[in-house]
């Protein structure tokens, strides 16, 4: 593993072949997951009333928007591949850099993908079709493994051959997605037999309640929201990144917090709190109330095709991180390369899918993982929000396409938002966060010992 070296012969750069569609598409596409159809349970579980369930997706939404627009200044000043990566190296240094691209190549992003996959396979799983994926195939081994690990495999195949393309086929499910969620929306309003505005305000007595049941249910929003930083990731590919970067972060979070309103609203104006909380799939429950199997039928869709775009996205994205550590001389050079057929950079991208592939084949552990790379990515959202204070001191009369509006108060916000998460995950989750510190810190020896290897 190199490190601090830099590349004798640079390769040359992913060319610029995204437009602003392709960038919001990549933003709204990556959020909104199967988190929408799902964590409606526990928000209600954890507040107990709609009212504060709304007080909690709005919340959410702001910090998220808070964070966009932090992002935007920086992504639109120093649109470079790898994102935060490229944030986080000119700002603090190697170290944090290596740190934040080890965390990320060992834990959060094959555990994301492989999160993913498997929860596509779930989803599939509930067809009569598709109900072979619950069997064994060989041994412990399921068919949903195997097919989950072909989908993986698949999706790296068409983010190696066209980034273009794949982009494309993001933009077409992003769409599709919406266009879901908006009928959805539209079956359960228009229910006259089962739906009604009283069930909006009727409360869940056996909820956690209180200042802890807030932040459980803030927990839950903001995993729901996660995935709007990875846009930052595809900055060097982005044609006029300046106006392209800013309109995807603050429009894709804005629209994807309105759809989350809608479909929450959806669903309490189908079933009434204590429904929302014991029901393993809210959406699902109350389609199927309003229109029968059929209905729940559509949610298993709409979660599928929106499982799918942020599948794609997700590892089109992902890749750019170690990439670009490689060609900075942060990790091996190896991974710095990019095909000279496809323009792609498809070592990165075979790292990323065999690590998901290991993931995925001890599928019990993955889901511990993923909770670990929840608690390592905010650490890092704290740090690469900071950059902008750093940037902003260092280089005040610097060219900045968009500034951070309501600076230093939204950034700052954001920033505390992100430590008082942290620290309540400390308080209400301790084995899992000292376990990601762990993962974290295990990295610094790595580090200088690859320094004094190549020294």
């Amino acid at each position: 593993m190199q490190t601090g070296v830099p590349l004798l012969n640079p390769q040359p750069d992913l060319p610029r072949v995204l437009n602003v569609s392709h960038a919001m598409a990549i933003v709204v596409g990556i959020i909104i997951g199967s988190g929408i159809f799902l964590v409606p349970r526990e928000m209600m579980a954890a507040t107990g009333s709609s009212r504060t369930v709304y007080a909690v997706w709005i919340t959410g939404g702001l910090l998220s928007l808070f964070g966009a627009m932090t992002y935007a200044e920086v992504a639109a000043m120093k649109p470079r591949v790898g994102g935060e990566y490229a944030f986080l190296r000119e700002a603090y240094g190697d170290l944090t850099a290596f740190l934040y691209t080890w965390t990320w190549v060992t834990i959060a992003k094959p555990a994301s993908i492989a999160t993913i996959a498997a929860g596509l396979m779930r989803v599939l799983g509930t067809f009569d079709t598709f109900h072979f994926l619950t069997l064994p195939a060989a041994g412990p081994i399921l068919w949903s493994q195997l097919f989950a690990i072909a989908a993986t495999w698949l999706i790296t195949a068409l983010n190696i051959l066209s980034t273009r393309n794949s982009a494309d086929v993001q933009t077409a499910l992003t769409w599709l997605k919406i266009l879901m969620i908006l009928i959805i929306a539209g079956v359960c309003f228009s229910s006259l037999r089962h739906g009604s505005v009283h069930h909006f305000s009727t409360v869940f007595p056996g909820a956690r309640g209180g200042v802890s049941g807030f932040m459980v249910a803030l927990i839950a929003a903001l995993w729901a929201y996660d995935g709007w930083s990875d846009v930052s990731q595809m900055a060097g590919e982005v044609k006029n990144p300046e106006r392209a970067l800013p309109l995807a972060l603050i429009g894709g979070v804005a629209t994807v917090g309105a759809l989350y309103m809608l479909t929450n609203a959806a669903v309490q104006y189908v079933l009434p709190a204590a429904a929302v909380a014991m029901a393993a799939r809210p959406a699902a429950d109350a389609l199927a109330l309003v229109a029968g199997h059929a209905g729940a039928a559509l949610v298993s869709v709409g979660m599928a095709v929106s499982i799918g775009a942020t599948f794609v996205g997700s590892s089109l994205s992902g890749a750019r991180v170690p990439f670009a550590a490689a060609r900075d001389g942060l990790f091996p050079a190896a991974l710095a390369r990019i095909s000279p057929r496809f323009h792609t950079p498809s070592a990165s991208l075979l790292l990323q899918a065999a690590l998901s592939t290991v993931l995925l084949l001890v599928i019990g552990k993955f889901q511990a993982l993923f909770s670990l790379a929840i608690f390592s990515e905010w650490l890092f959202y704290a740090l690469t929000a900071a950059t902008v204070f750093v940037f902003r001191r260092r280089q005040p009369n610097a060219l900045r396409p968009y500034r951070v509006t309501g600076y230093p108060v939204v950034p700052a916000l954001f920033i505390l938002a992100a430590l008082v998460l942290l620290v309540f995950s400390y308080m209400d989750q301790p084995r899992n966060s000292l376990l990601g510190t762990a993962v974290i810190l295990a990295g610094i020896p790595v580090f200088f010992a690859s320094r004094r290897h190549h020294a």
